[in-house]
């Protein structure tokens, strides 16, 4: 058992990253009603397992792992549950970003374009080049090799940029 301090620092620190975490949420889920559950769920599971947690490393890529991992188990759960291989995430949500008001509508339009890339590649271009995380922390959280994280986040920056191409020159 964790002495209080100790405890209520853990708690602190994990009430910290809940924007961030919400965020990696909507990339897995694409939809905020399922992000909220996962986080709640990642949150508690994080709680009751806090023994588990040694300090080293980022708590942010050991609470991202688990939600993953959440994830993945809820995604396995629903497709013996539909009997499908496929599971529809069509409903989507935007995030609320505080800032300033330009900031926030280029955030939201910034966020729109990067849930339209696949799971895989909006996750990886999330976790580093939002959340700042290394390549290794990306390949650790989403349990994947160091050179796919580079390959995805590759295609990821090519896709983002190609796309806020395509909308520069729709509006002019």
């Amino acid at each position: 058992m964790r002495p209080t301090a100790e405890a209520s620092e853990f708690r602190r620190e994990l009430v910290g990253l809940l924007p961030k975490l919400r965020r990696f949420a909507m990339t897995l889920t694409r939809n905020a009603s399922d992000a909220d559950d996962l986080v709640q769920e990642a949150c508690e599971r994080a709680i009751t397992r806090s023994h588990l947690w040694n300090g080293e490393g980022r708590l942010e890529s050991w609470v991202y792992a688990m939600t993953r991992n959440l994830w993945v188990d809820e995604i396995r759960k629903r497709k013996v549950r539909t009997g499908s291989g496929t599971v529809d995430f069509s409903e989507q949500d935007d995030l609320h970003i505080e800032a300033s008001a330009d900031k926030a509508v280029y955030a939201k339009q910034l966020h729109k374009l990067i849930m339209t890339m696949p799971e895989g590649l909006s996750s990886v271009f999330l976790l580093v080049n939002v959340e700042g995380h290394s390549y290794r922390e990306a390949a650790d959280v989403l349990g994947i090799p160091i050179g796919t994280v580079m390959s995805r986040l590759s295609t990821a920056r090519i896709r983002l940029a190609a796309m806020i191409s395509e909308q520069t020159e729709r509006r002019t």
